[in-house]
């Protein structure tokens, strides 16, 4: 595993290559990635940590979350843009792979509303449908699972590993046509700045029916998701919106118990999440 204090020298050490001067580097999360202001630069570095247990190639995700979000930057979406103080990657050096984002000021404290939500998704979505790129078709729905119920093997009893197994063999995702989509779209990756909603954290972002996105808006406890869907314009109880909505519970649970594999003192939280999964796989709770 990735120790903060190599993804901290190493994220350091590229941006400074680039005449970045880090006098003063301060962690701002610690979660799925190690996430850096390299002060006084309005610079962001991005280092994935337990996502990289999960994705063999991590690089290649952020590639693609790069891609897509210059291309979004590029034509006035409300996007976090990637840093223009040096190339944003990504970089990989000494195995770390790092990316450059612009660090924009944002209220921390602000609740996005469901009507706000709902409409920033759509605006979202008519943007990415001009996506020229190619994305993996669910990748991280379909594949990236696969990678993470291998590293729970040992880690979960067999019986609940075999059901997490089943599922994910089951999945049976329809929906509209297949366009880019966010991948992870809740409402806690819209940061209120002073020009307005910004989404971030694109990492997940690939070519899917727009139903998977509006499931993670209605999965969400940061809100009334079904306002939000209803806000997007679409119906919250489209029979379609379940087998995406049962997805992305299987996704967030498995994700939630490799993240415990890095912290252990999540294992709580880990362990209530899958608990809640084995007691009701359809998603339909939050």
């Amino acid at each position: 595993m990735i120790s903060n204090s190599t993804a901290l020298a190493v994220a350091v050490s590229v941006a400074e290559d680039h005449g970045i001067r880090v006098p003063d580097p301060v962690v701002l999360n610690d979660s799925f990635n190690l996430r850096i202001h390299l002060r006084p630069a309005p610079v962001v570095a991005r280092v994935p940590t337990v996502t990289a247990l999960g994705r063999p190639r991590p690089a290649a995700a952020l590639r693609r979350e790069l891609e897509v979000v210059s291309y979004l930057h590029g034509r006035g979406a409300p996007v976090v843009p990637p840093s223009d103080l040096l190339p944003p990657g990504p970089h990989v050096r000494d195995g770390v792979v790092v990316s450059f984002w612009a660090h924009v000021e944002h209220d921390a404290s602000y609740e996005v509303t469901p009507e706000e939500a709902g409409r920033a998704l759509a605006v979202l979505h008519e943007a990415l449908r001009g996506f020229p790129g190619r994305l993996p078709y669910l990748g991280p729905v379909l594949d990236e699972p696969v990678r993470l119920l291998e590293l729970l093997d040992g880690a979960v009893e067999p019986d609940a590993l075999a059901r997490l197994r089943d599922a994910h063999a089951g999945l049976v995702l329809e929906g509209g046509a297949a366009q880019a989509v966010h991948g992870d779209a809740h409402p806690g990756n819209l940061l209120a700045t002073p020009a307005g909603l910004l989404w971030n954290d694109f990492e997940e972002t690939m070519a899917g029916p727009v139903e998977w996105d509006l499931a993670c808006m209605l999965r969400t406890t940061r809100l009334d998701g079904p306002a939000a869907v209803l806000a997007y314009g679409a119906d919250p109880g489209d029979p379609r919106l379940r087998a995406h909505m049962a997805a992305r519970a299987l996704q967030g649970t498995l994700w939630l118990l490799v993240r415990a594999l890095r912290f252990p003192a999540e294992s709580g939280t880990a362990r209530a999440a899958l608990e809640a999964w084995l007691r009701d796989p359809s998603g339909a709770t939050r």
